[in-house]
């Protein structure tokens, strides 16, 4: 039997069997090497609060409703950045070959069959290990908020939130040329975001007022990008820009936006505000940029060693224990980073 992991109700995770499906033409076998948990957008699913279980999304009109939920409990197989192995090809495959390592998307479960297609190109680059190819996702979604920054070389960028994806947003912010500020509640992160390049760190509270003396003449930073989903946070990054500055959400906000205030420096400052979602690029880009190259894009940097996801890994769990996995994630985020499911 294989194994996979469902939400039964909110709070409550657990790992049940199921049998493997046969392999119809045109499709691989995966053997699941390592699965990465989200600690932002697969937390509202797991708490029960994300908008999917709670309203229903009309794709048509592209709005959600206030409607029988549209999802419901268990939810079974969350999870968006998987690696793994090819242990089985359909005769009329030929561009995928049992042994490749691979990377994508197929939830928190052992093996899963998939259309060849959402493989194709996807084996791993020559130094990227298995444990790093599970970033691949997590790096495109920090990658699309630098995209939508439209960072210049010498911008002073604040990116609020230095979880995993805030810390490689600030890796590839200073890539980018940009002088970057990071802001977060946890001290742990603030020190490893020096490491990942930001010249300063700053706890919530006095943090867009220190930000804003680092500007030209005081002005503030030039964009913020705020990926912690937390809405006093985005009202701070939306006060630590200068006049017209830019602020990029990224986050996955949750419920009404206590804390979020837009009658001052959003109103006063005339902030530009737009969003980042990994289910498409930022709309000018579109012509040249696609989820999948921001993915192999990000891959390619770690190939090249210009980014190293790997420190990021707090704990590698067996996918037996993924319970505990959740419970640690939930209730005590200051003592993980990034959280591996192992296969």
């Amino acid at each position: 039997m294989a194994r996979v992991v469902q939400f039964s109700a909110p709070r409550r995770a657990e790992v049940v069997d199921f049998a493997p499906p046969p392999l119809p033409p045109g499709h691989v076998r995966v053997r699941t090497a390592y699965s990465g948990i989200s600690a932002g957008t697969e937390l509202t699913a797991y708490r029960g609060t994300n908008p999917y279980l709670t309203r229903t999304w009309d794709p048509d009109a592209r709005i959600f409703r206030d409607s029988e939920a549209g999802v419901a409990f268990p939810v079974v197989g969350w999870g968006y950045s998987e690696s793994g192995e090819i242990t089985e090809v359909a005769s009329d495959v030929t561009d995928l070959a049992v042994g490749d390592q691979v990377w994508g998307i197929w939830g928190h479960r052992s093996e899963a069959v998939l259309p060849a297609e959402k493989l194709a190109g996807h084996q791993l680059p020559s130094g990227v290990s298995l444990a790093a190819a599970a970033f691949t996702r997590v790096g495109a979604i920090a990658y699309n908020a630098i995209l939508a920054a439209r960072l210049n070389l010498g911008d002073l960028v604040a990116i609020f939130g230095q979880g995993v994806i805030g810390l490689l947003a600030t890796r590839l912010a200073t890539l980018s040329g940009a002088q970057v500020l990071t802001v977060d509640g946890i001290e742990s992160r603030r020190a490893e975001s020096q490491k990942f390049g930001a010249l300063a760190s700053f706890a919530p509270g006095t943090a867009a007022e220190q930000i804003r003396s680092f500007g030209a003449a005081g002005g503030g930073a030039d964009t913020a990008i705020e990926l912690s989903g937390v809405y006093p946070a985005l009202h701070e990054a939306i006060r630590s820009v200068g006049v017209g500055g830019r602020v990029v959400a990224s986050g996955f906000y949750q419920g009404d936006g206590n804390g979020l205030r837009l009658g001052e420096e959003f109103h006063h400052n005339r902030i530009e505000l737009i969003s980042s979602q990994i289910g498409g690029v930022p709309p000018e880009l579109a012509g040249r940029w696609s989820v999948d190259r921001l993915q192999r894009t990000f891959l390619g940097l770690v190939g090249s060693g210009a980014v190293d996801p790997e420190p990021l890994i707090s704990h590698r769990v067996a996918v037996e224990d993924a319970a505990d996995a959740y419970t640690l994630l939930d209730t005590r985020p200051a003592d993980a980073l990034q959280v591996l499911l192992e296969f």
